[in-house]
């Protein structure tokens, strides 16, 4: 038995003390606990990689905004349910300059981060028409959208979507929506956790689609600008965020503030709503909201009903960061740029010792380097790998929660990692390399 960072034994007494028999379906807070709990018994300090918690400091301008607007009492008022006017206002001019869309302020409406707006959007969706509640998940994805599916009790299907990228997606799609049960698909781009980004025709196809058969696509766009291969941080300029808004009206884009603004303690983020979905009617939605109306079934019914509105003064902080944005004050590239920087370097540790990439191609191109990216070692499951580098004090989520199909792979996230902590990364998968490596993973640590 070799010598390891962490002690067996206490990774097996801490998996036993949770409750966890197989750690390829744990949460990624149930991952978190575990860590907590190794490193208080073993007193290692974990690289840890599991959880997508920003790790850069927030910028000044949005702390002093919301600072300010404590200053005048904002704490102790109710905000407006549809948001405060200049946030409203900001957000339709960071779509035109940043997207290159037009989208009125009313049908941009802050929510208690990106997860409270895609809660509301499933709560609103899948009653559109009592025929037709289904989702239809591009994955892999965030697992917790699908956690609040079965809270809400709203039916879904998924597929993996790396098989079938480029002109191969429209028959993909074509055999789910034929059916006639969905009411909407939903994707994030970049995608969490592969990493892969859509191109401008599978983006096209998705929008032409989803008018074609009369369904929602719901765009998260938590990554926002952080396909570092495309400078979109020129507002007004192309390129833009590639988005499905462009090819079709029937849309509804989640917006976070908390990667890149670095403003994840804070909880807010936009929902984006198309003109013509703000004021479609459907006679489904009555009996649960009170209206016909999807923009006031979503903002009065399914928003109030959550939270009766975002948090009032943080609410002033993202409007100063998307005015700054727009106003060329601040860079949202650059701000965030430094996760590419390590997801580099900390690729090439894992590929120079035996690894290798899980998803690594948008098409014909590599990946690009940012928040997320997958790896897997050969003769090892996902769950065998996660449990084993639990040993090497490094820690990760499998990719079998995320509706992956690549069910040996796990994700990897650079945000948490330190700079500092990069060289005690290499020195500890170089060790796992040489307890694990023979055959194949000992040629891939040697290329």
């Amino acid at each position: 038995m070799q010598h390891t960072p962490v002690e067996r034994s206490i990774v097996q007494k801490v998996l036993k003390e949770c409750g966890v028999n197989d750690l390829a379906v744990a949460s990624i807070r149930e991952l978190v606990r575990i860590v907590d709990l190794i490193e208080k018994k073993s007193g290692v300090r974990f690289v840890r990689m599991e959880m997508g918690v920003p790790g850069l400091p927030s910028p000044e301008i949005g702390v002093q905004a919301e600072i300010d607007a404590l200053n005048k009492g904002v704490s102790s008022i109710y905000p407006n349910i549809e948001g405060i006017p200049s946030l409203k206002e900001e957000a339709s001019r960071f779509a035109r300059l940043f997207l290159n869309i037009d989208v009125n302020s009313r049908g941009c409406v802050p929510t208690v981060g990106s997860m409270q707006g895609s809660i509301a959007a499933f709560m609103v969706t899948s009653r559109l028409n009592p025929q037709r509640r289904a989702t239809l998940f591009i994955d892999p994805g965030f697992p917790v959208q699908k956690q609040q599916h079965r809270v809400l009790g709203i039916p879904f299907e998924s597929f993996d979507v790396y098989d079938f990228r480029g002109p191969k997606l429209r028959d993909k799609l074509r055999s789910y929506l034929d059916t006639g049960t969905f009411s909407s698909i939903i994707y994030s781009n970049p995608n969490n956790p592969s990493w892969i980004c859509f191109s401008e025709k599978e983006l096209e196809t998705i929008g032409k689609l989803a008018s074609e058969y009369d369904i929602v696509v719901i765009e998260d766009l938590a990554y926002f600008g952080m396909d570092f291969r495309n400078d979109i941080s020129v507002p007004g300029e192309p390129p833009y965020q590639a988005t499905v808004a462009r090819y079709t009206d029937q849309y509804l884009l989640l917006v976070s503030s908390s990667k890149v603004f670095s403003y994840a303690g804070q909880r807010i983020g936009l929902i984006m709503i198309s003109d013509a979905l703000f004021a479609r009617n459907y006679p489904g939605l009555k009996q649960y909201f009170g209206t016909e109306s999807f923009g006031k079934a979503l903002v009065y019914g399914a928003l109030y009903a959550l939270s009766a509105g975002a948090g009032h003064s943080a609410q002033f902080a993202l409007a100063a960061f998307l005015k700054a944005a727009c106003d060329g004050k601040y860079n949202i590239v650059e701000g965030v740029r430094e996760y590419e920087r390590k997801a580099k370097r900390m690729k090439q540790i894992f590929l120079s010792n035996g690894f290798h990439l899980v998803y690594e191609r948008d098409e014909d191109k590599p990946l690009a380097d940012g928040f997320y990216f997958t790896l897997a070692y050969d003769g090892l499951t996902g769950s065998e790998l996660l449990k084993e580098l639990l040993c090497y004090g490094v820690s990760a989520i499998s990719l079998q929660i995320t509706g992956s199909a690549r069910h040996e792979g796990l994700r990897a996230c650079v945000s948490q990692v330190e700079i500092g902590q990069l060289d005690a990364l290499e020195e500890r998968i170089r060790l796992f390399h040489r307890h694990h490596g023979s055959g194949k993973n000992a040629d891939k640590g040697n290329k």
